[in-house]
């Protein structure tokens, strides 16, 4: 049985120093104190002391769950009217980005995908009115690892674009080491396809099959989907929020609902927090929720984490330093969080590392390139050789860059297969012309599919037009000046 719960202090490394503080915490009161009428002084203070238009992405997140808290309550105040625009604005772009998702979603079920929503998408799956106080701008859709390829043909044939850049060839043959994806379409669509829940930095076999099983059925938008379990949902906010500095901070609204639906499992609340390491995060979010805000975690369950969370060892400060929210940082409390972030990303890589495709680097040629009547393009289609098998390809093109640094991003495909990834670094900011050679051993087989090099952008936008992210990121143009095939 776990001991009475200890007092939590406000200092460092306990874990009340990194709770919320000033006007996030004032939004955050505003949107769960279970007393309204605190929870509307709470709102009212915050909005005589600041202006909605000048509040970042993360108070909006939250002034989207005060304004459907309270409704009309607020109407005498002079923000009510921005208030509430500001809601509807961002109900609709949820909305949009679902409706963008939907026939993604469902043509996944179709080919035999199970799809378990996560994070917000799941908080309005179990509960469709919530979407008018819960931001979803994205939807986070989980399938197990052997569905990833299936999930991935369906976004790629629906015209669904890669954020960073690469290729759908490419990045097939990168599924098995990628924890997830970002995908968008138009002007709203965005959809984040995982195949494991958490990150490196929080793994465990036994629980990523157990997640499955805990899993509850949901209806989304009329999509039937899977979503997690309600102490999943809870253990699934704190991994991903609770860490993060508060970039944003409704994952805290998120484990609120959880808890005061009665329907969370401790015993595996606790034993999820125990297997992904999570218990200093949970710690300081549980804490904060059950003292500061005054919901109903069971006491011995919160000394239970607590005491797990205390015996973290040097772990226990990273995560306090990571927990802490950004807005609260003087400038040691920022290096020594950056320093314990890295270590905690050089964490998340682990355990799905694959080989990497070799990538050919361009070296800048010194002898003058033949002129050539070749247009500019982003893709030319390369000779095939006489024969088949293993060979060594050179290529040299040209290309004008802009004024500035950058990587130059360049692929070789040949129909639905990827063969080489092409890359070069610009260092100077001078601009002009470059010639640049590539040379590397491909495999050409009897299949008559034409090899195909194309340019590629080294980070994907949805409109590209703004000229300095054209000039940074776009992929340029170019001329085919020659391509020589020799053994190898």
């Amino acid at each position: 049985m776990a001991n009475a719960m200890r007092r939590i202090g406000r200092r460092f490394p306990d874990y009340g120093w990194s709770w919320p503080t000033g006007g996030l915490d004032q939004l955050l009161k505003a949107a769960l104190l279970p007393d309204e009428e605190a929870a509307g002084g709470y709102a009212a203070r915050w909005l005589d002391e600041n202006d909605i238009d000048h509040a970042a992405f993360r108070e909006h997140r939250l002034l989207a769950a005060i304004s459907d808290k309270f409704g009309r309550k607020l109407a005498g105040h002079p923000a009510y009217p921005r208030l509430v625009g500001l809601q509807k604005m961002l109900w609709t772009k949820s909305r949009l980005a679902a409706r963008e998702a939907e026939p993604a979603l469902q043509a996944m079920i179709d080919a035999g995908c199970a799809v378990m929503l996560i994070k917000g998408a799941s908080r309005i799956a179990v509960n469709a009115s919530a979407q008018r106080g819960r931001v979803a701008h994205d939807i986070d859709m989980l399938v197990r690892p052997q569905a990833m390829i299936a999930a991935f043909d369906v976004l790629s044939e629906r015209d669904w674009q890669i954020a960073t850049g690469v290729s759908p060839q490419y990045l097939r043959t990168r599924l098995a080491s990628l924890r997830s994806m970002n995908f968008f379409k138009g002007s709203f669509g965005d959809i984040d396809l995982h195949q494991l829940a958490y990150d490196g930095s929080q793994q465990s076999a036994e629980d990523d099959l157990a997640i499955w099983q805990r899993a509850l059925s949901a209806d989304f938008n009329g999509v039937r989907v899977l979503v997690p379990s309600p102490a999943d949902r809870m253990a699934l906010a704190i991994a991903h929020g609770g860490l993060d500095a508060h970039t944003h901070s409704d994952w805290l609204v998120d484990c609120a609902v959880a808890i005061e639906s009665g329907a969370v499992d401790w015993g595996v609340f606790a034993d999820v927090v125990a297997k992904r390491g999570l218990a200093v995060a949970a710690a300081v979010a549980l804490s904060y929720l059950c003292l500061e805000i005054g919901i109903a975690v069971p006491e011995a369950e919160l000394a239970k984490t607590i005491e797990l969370a205390d015996r973290a060892g040097l772990s226990r400060w990273s995560s306090v330093l990571q927990a802490k929210p950004r807005t609260d940082f003087g400038g040691l409390v920022w290096l020594s969080r950056g320093f314990a972030k890295q270590l905690r990303l050089k964490r998340k890589k682990g355990r799905l590392q694959q080989p990497t495709p070799a990538v050919w680097r361009g070296r800048p040629t010194l002898r003058k390139a033949r002129a050539t009547p070749e247009p500019f393009a982003l893709s030319q289609p390369l000779p095939r050789p006489d024969r088949t098998g293993e060979m060594v390809l050179d290529v040299t093109v040209r290309i004008v860059v802009p004024p500035i640094r950058r990587r130059i991003e360049m692929e070789i495909n040949a129909g639905g297969g990827h063969v080489a990834r092409l890359r070069s670094m610009v260092i100077s900011r001078a601009g002009g012309g470059r010639v640049l050679r590539f040379r590397g051993k491909v495999t050409v087989d009897d299949t008559g599919r034409p090899l195909v090099i194309e340019a590629r952008p080294s980070r994907q936008f949805r409109n590209w037009d703004n000229e300095a992210e054209v000039a940074a990121y776009g992929a340029l143009p170019f001329q085919l000046l020659s391509a020589r095939f020799s053994p190898t």
